[in-house]
C-alpha cells in the first residue's frame, strides 16, 4: 500500500500479476496526479462503497483498466471522469444496468464491458457521438436491438440475448464502422440491404449463430471489392461470417475482380444451387466454409488458383464427381485443413491430387507455429485481430476450434464414394495430424507407408473394403496415435501388440471376421499372415494324437513336490517329531497369547490329573 502514498504518481501499472484479497478504491483519492491506473488480470476484490466519497475527490483518469477482477458494479464516481479515454471493466462480475451517462464521455475511445452479467441498457440510447471501440459482448442484454452509436468504429454485441429483427436503419448513420458483430443472439428476419451502406469502411461483419432467414443480399459480396488506397490501406470487406442461420437461396455469383475477402463462412444454412465461380477472383481468401448446405456441383477445381487458401470445408453438401482436377496444374501450398466429408465425390485418390496438398508434406520442425487470424487496421491507433472458428470431427468427437494453428493439419474425405486402393503416396503427408477416409469403398491392403506419418494422432479407415493384415509398420511408426478405427473392413491376421496398438479398445477392430488377438475375443492359433481357429473336423482328428506336454509337466511337478514334503513325515519318526517341534515353536512365536492360553490349559490339566490321582489313592486306602 506504500505505492498509494506517492503523491506525485501519475502512471501505475500492476496488471497481470497474482495479487488477491480486497483493495479499496478510496486508496487513490490522494493521488491527484494519477491519470493511468491498470490493475487488470489479477484476482482482486475491488471495494467501492460510495459512502463519504465525493465524486470530485478522485483523480481525473485518462485510462482506467480493471479487467478480470471482482468489481460487482460500475462505480458512480466515473460519471465525473470527463477526461476518460480508455475504460476496461470486462470480466469483473458486474450486474444490473449499463447507465446512460457512460455514453456522454466526449473523449472516450475504448469501452469494454464484456463478459459480465448486465441485462439492460438505460434509455435513451440515441444521438450518441461515441467514436471508437464498444465491446458489450458476452453479457445478458435482452430485448430489442438498440439504436447503435452512430460514430463507433468497432461494435461488438455478440453472445447476448437480443431478440428482434435487425433494424433497417442500423448502418444508415454508421459511416465509420469497421467491425460489427451481432453473432450468437436471437435475431430473426432478413438481413437488410441497408447494411451495405458502409461499403467504404466495413472490414468485418459477423452475424453468425442467429435465426436470420431469407436470401443473402447481393451487395454484401460486392462490398468485398477492394477500393482505392486510403489513409489506413485498402478499405474492403475482409470477413463475412453468416454461419449457422436459416438463410436460403443461392450464393450470389457477383464477386468482383478485385475481391478482398479473406474469410467467407456460410456454413450451416439452407443455401442451394451451384457454387459461385466468381469466388475464384478472391485471391486473398484464406478461410472458406460452406459446409452443411445443399450446394450441388462438381468439385470447383478453379479454386486451386487461390494460393493463400488455408481452410477448405465443403462437408455435408451434394458435391459429386472426381476431385483430381486433371486439367489444372496449380497447387495449394498453404492448404492445411480439407474437409470434403458427406458428399457424393467418387473416383480414386490419385497421386496428382495428393501432389497439390503441399502444406501437408512439410516437416513439423520446418512448419511455422502461428495462429491463423485476420489483422485489420481500423484506425491509426487500433489494430483489429479477427479469429476464425471451425468445427471438426477428430478422434471420434466433435471439436470446436476457436484457435487454429498453422501446423494443425486435417484431411477428411469420409462418407463419400471413393474407391480403389489407398495410394502409397500418402506417406508424403509428414505433418498430417488427422486422417479420416472412413465410409467409402477403398479396397486392397493398408499401405505399409502409412507408418511414415509419424505426426498422425487420429486415423479412421473404418467401413471400407480393405483386406489383408494390419501392417506392423503402422504400430511401430505411428507413435503419437491416440485414436484408431479400422472396424468393418475385411482385415485378417493378428492385431499388432506393440506401442499404441496395445492400448486401443475392441471398437477399433470390430467387424473384421478374420482378425484375432487382443482386444478381440477371437484368439490366434499358429503363425502366418492369416490366422484362424481350426475347424471342428481338424480338432476331432487331432484329439487322440496330440499331447499337451506343458500341462503334463505341471502335474508331474506337483506330485513330485508333494511326495518330498509328505513322505518323510509318514515313514520317518525322528523327522516327524523334529518337524512338529519346530512348527510349534514358530506357531507360538507368531501367536504368543495363544501359547500362554495353551500353557495355562496344560498346567490346569496336570493339576486336575494330580487331584484325581490323590482322590483315587485315598479311596483305595479306605
Amino acid at each position: 500500500m506504500f505505492v498509494f502514498k506517492l503523491p506525485s504518481l501519475y502512471w501505475l501499472d500492476l496488471s497481470s500479476n497474482n495479487f488477491n484479497g480486497s483493495w479499496q478504491f478510496s486508496a487513490v483519492q490522494k493521488l491527484k496526479d494519477l491519470t493511468f491506473l491498470d490493475l487488470s488480470y489479477n484476482d482482486l476484490s475491488i471495494e467501492y462503497s460510495g459512502i463519504n466519497c465525493s465524486l470530485s475527490s478522485f483523480p481525473q483518469f485518462s485510462n482506467l483498466l480493471l479487467a478480470s477482477n471482482r468489481l460487482k458494479r460500475i462505480p458512480d464516481f466515473l460519471r465525473n471522469q470527463s477526461a476518460l479515454n480508455d475504460l476496461d471493466l470486462s470480466n469483473t462480475q458486474i450486474h444490473g444496468q449499463i447507465p446512460r451517462w457512460i455514453w456522454e464521455f466526449t473523449n472516450l475511445a475504448f469501452l469494454n464491458l464484456s463478459n459480465n452479467y448486465m441485462v439492460t441498457l438505460e434509455r435513451p440510447f440515441l444521438n450518441v457521438s461515441f467514436r471508437g471501440v464498444v465491446d458489450l459482448s458476452s453479457n445478458k442484454l435482452q430485448g430489442q436491438l438498440p439504436s447503435l452509436p452512430c460514430s463507433a468504429e468497432y461494435l461488438d454485441l455478440s453472445r447476448n440475448n437480443f431478440h428482434s429483427s435487425i433494424p433497417t436503419s442500423i448502418i444508415t448513420s454508421m459511416v465509420h464502422i469497421g467491425f460489427l458483430s451481432l453473432s450468437s443472439n436471437r435475431l430473426y428476419g432478413s438481413i437488410p440491404e441497408s447494411i451495405c451502406n458502409a461499403t467504404g469502411t466495413l472490414r468485418v461483419l459477423d452475424l453468425s449463430n442467429n435465426f436470420l432467414s431469407g436470401m443473402v443480399p447481393h451487395c454484401l459480396f460486392e462490398m468485398s471489392e477492394t477500393g482505392e488506397p486510403e489513409l489506413f490501406g485498402n478499405q474492403s470487406l475482409g470477413v463475412l461470417n453468416l454461419r449457422k442461420n436459416n438463410l436460403s437461396g443461392k450464393i450470389p455469383d457477383t464477386f468482383q475482380g478485385n475481391c478482398g475477402l479473406r474469410t467467407l463462412d456460410l456454413g450451416e444454412n439452407h443455401l442451394e444451387g451451384k457454387f459461385p465461380k466468381s469466388l475464384a477472383k478472391c485471391r486473398e481468401l484464406e478461410f472458406l466454409d460452406i459446409g452443411n448446405n445443399n450446394i450441388e456441383d462438381d468439385f470447383p477445381c478453379y479454386l486451386r488458383n487461390i494460393s493463400k487458401l488455408r481452410v477448405l470445408v465443403f462437408k455435408a453438401n451434394k458435391f459429386h464427381g472426381p476431385i483430381d482436377c486433371l486439367e489444372s496444374n496449380a497447387t495449394w501450398p498453404m492448404l492445411q485443413i480439407i474437409n470434403l466429408a458427406s458428399n457424393n465425390f467418387s473416383g480414386k485418390l490419385t497421386e496428382k491430387f495428393i501432389g497439390i496438398l503441399k502444406a501437408l508434406m512439410a516437416d513439423k520442425e520446418e512448419a511455422k507455429l502461428e495462429l491463423i487470424h485476420r489483422n485489420f487496421q481500423l484506425a491509426e491507433w487500433y489494430d483489429l485481430n479477427y479469429q476464425d472458428k471451425l468445427t471438426i470431427i477428430a478422434k471420434g468427437l466433435s471439436l470446436n476450434l476457436t484457435k487454429i494453428l498453422t501446423i494443425f493439419t486435417v484431411l477428411d474425405l469420409s462418407c463419400n464414394n471413393f474407391d480403389g486402393p489407398l495410394p502409397k503416396e500418402i506417406e508424403k503427408f509428414k505433418s498430417l495430424y488427422i486422417l479420416n477416409l472412413s465410409h467409402n469403398g477403398f479396397t486392397g491392403n493398408i499401405p505399409q507407408s502409412l507408418g511414415k506419418l509419424s505426426n498422425l494422432e487420429s486415423l479412421d479407415l473404418s467401413s471400407n473394403k480393405l483386406t489383408g493384415v494390419i501392417p506392423v509398420q503402422l504400430a511401430d511408426g505411428l507413435i503419437f496415435l491416440s485414436f484408431l478405427n479400422l472396424s468393418f473392413n475385411q482385415l485378417s491376421g493378428k492385431i499388432p501388440q506393440i506401442k499404441q496398438f496395445a492400448t486401443f479398445q475392441i471398437s477399433s477392430y470390430m467387424g473384421n471376421i478374420g482378425l484375432c488377438g487382443f482386444p478381440l475375443e477371437e484368439q490366434c492359433i499358429g503363425e502366418g499372415p492369416r490366422l484362424s481357429t481350426p475347424t471342428s473336423k481338424e480338432s476331432d482328428s487331432n484329439s487322440g494324437i496330440g499331447i499337451d506336454w506343458n500341462f503334463l509337466s505341471v502335474e508331474f511337478g506337483f506330485v513330485f513336490g508333494l511326495g518330498i514334503a509328505i513322505g518323510p513325515l509318514m515313514f520317518w519318526k525322528r523327522w516327524r517329531m523334529c518337524y512338529y517341534k519346530h512348527a510349534d515353536e514358530i506357531f507360538f512365536k507368531i501367536f504368543p497369547r495363544l501359547y500362554i492360553t495353551i500353557e495355562n490349559r496344560q498346567r490346569q490339566a496336570r493339576m486336575n490329573h494330580r487331584r484325581r490321582a490323590h482322590r483315587n489313592q485315598g479311596r483305595r486306602h479306605e
